[in-house]
């Protein structure tokens, strides 16, 4: 039987005040009014039924996920007491999978990404799925075609084409580069992005995870024994914050030597962490350069190359002779800052904390 895990616990703070502890972004309705949780639910639909897609969150997004996918039962929203990092995320996702079916395949996305066409992705999945049938030690991965050099991605390099198939043994896991670095990575063609996303086996990546963070792997058989158990809660908060912090690239699949693999899909793919992203996949130009939104109220006077969101329909945002900057409103707060200096967001973050308006956060 095959299973589909959401990671879906993010906080999203370089999208604050959008995207906030109660409301973090994989639920906000930006996307021609669905979420990046929604939409991802939807392309993974078609490989999965709803009992076989599980969600792992923050505890704090248990019910607001609950009710952005009603259809998806309860018992399948699994939640975190502490967030730790993407190796204990699906740590904890097989330690359920496993009571349920031993022999499970488990696909594993992000909620934070967009992806089109869906069908590209799902012929992918099926093809890692069909081989993993055959050679049960495999470990997938799955890669973008790059279109350009970035450097907020890591890169994976393909080894040669396993016969007629999309399938490439992965050569190298590749950090964040800089600019230059990227650049010869493109001009290669070696080299796709990292996606983040992957099909194992269940038993697999257990046993992968036992032989790499032994300490972890102890805590999660602890865990599983109390699954269904009424201390089950409790035990899981104690064994939870005692994880190791730790990435499945950093935990797994940069340590494993062989049988790990990787498809590249050509599509448009976004991991949506950013207003940068946003601008690129939500708004719409306005005048002079400034994109908002759509739906969001705005009125300028002498103003160019701004970006304004909002999620307050019946708010106005007005400005004059305003140049290079974001203004991203929610009824709670408001942000205004240049458009190049978004990464200040998580040190203005701490100091709101740090000043007693955590409420605003």
């Amino acid at each position: 039987m095959n299973y589909a895990v959401i990671m879906a616990g993010g906080s999203g703070k370089r999208l604050w005040p959008l995207s906030t502890r109660n409301t973090p972004k994989q639920i906000l309705p930006l996307f021609n009014g669905q979420s990046l949780l929604r939409l991802c639910y939807n392309r993974i639909s078609g490989i999965c039924k709803p009992q076989n897609i599980i969600v792992v969150t923050n505890c704090e997004y248990a019910q607001g996920i609950h009710t952005e996918i009603p259809e998806l039962p309860l018992e399948n929203i699994i939640s975190e007491p502490v967030g730790r990092n993407t190796a204990n995320a699906i740590g904890l996702a097989a330690t359920v999978i496993s009571q349920k079916d031993p022999d499970a395949i488990m696909a594993v996305f992000s909620a934070d990404q967009l992806i089109d066409p869906i069908e590209k992705l799902q012929d992918a999945i099926h093809e890692a799925i069909d081989y993993i049938s055959v050679n049960p030690e495999a470990l997938f991965t799955f890669g973008i075609k790059p279109s350009w050099a970035h450097t907020g991605f890591g890169y994976v390099k393909r080894g040669e084409r396993l016969g007629d198939s999309n399938i490439f043994p992965v050569a190298a896991f590749k950090e964040k580069p800089n600019k230059h670095t990227a650049s010869r990575y493109i001009r290669s063609g070696e080299y796709c992005w990292n996606s983040g996303m992957f099909v194992w086996r269940n038993d697999t990546i257990l046993r992968h995870l036992d032989k790499n963070l032994p300490h972890n792997s102890e805590r999660f058989k602890m865990i599983g024994e109390y699954l269904g158990k009424p201390d089950y809660e409790k035990v899981l908060a104690e064994e939870y914050e005692h994880l190791e912090h730790i990435s499945i690239d950093c935990a797994v699949m940069e340590r494993t030597e062989k049988n790990i693999f990787v498809i590249e899909l050509e599509c448009h793919w976004q991991d949506v962490g950013s207003y940068e992203a946003l601008s690129e996949n939500v708004c719409q130009d306005i005048s002079e350069g400034n994109i908002a939104n759509p739906g969001a109220k705005i009125k300028l006077l002498g103003s160019a190359n701004n970006m304004f969101i909002s999620s307050d329909p019946g708010h106005l945002i007005a400005a004059v002779h305003l140049e290079d900057m974001i203004v991203a409103h929610s009824p709670k707060a408001t942000l205004i800052c240049h458009r190049d200096e978004t990464d200040l967001l998580k040190q203005l973050l701490e100091e709101i904390d740090q000043e007693g308006f955590s409420d605003f956060l």
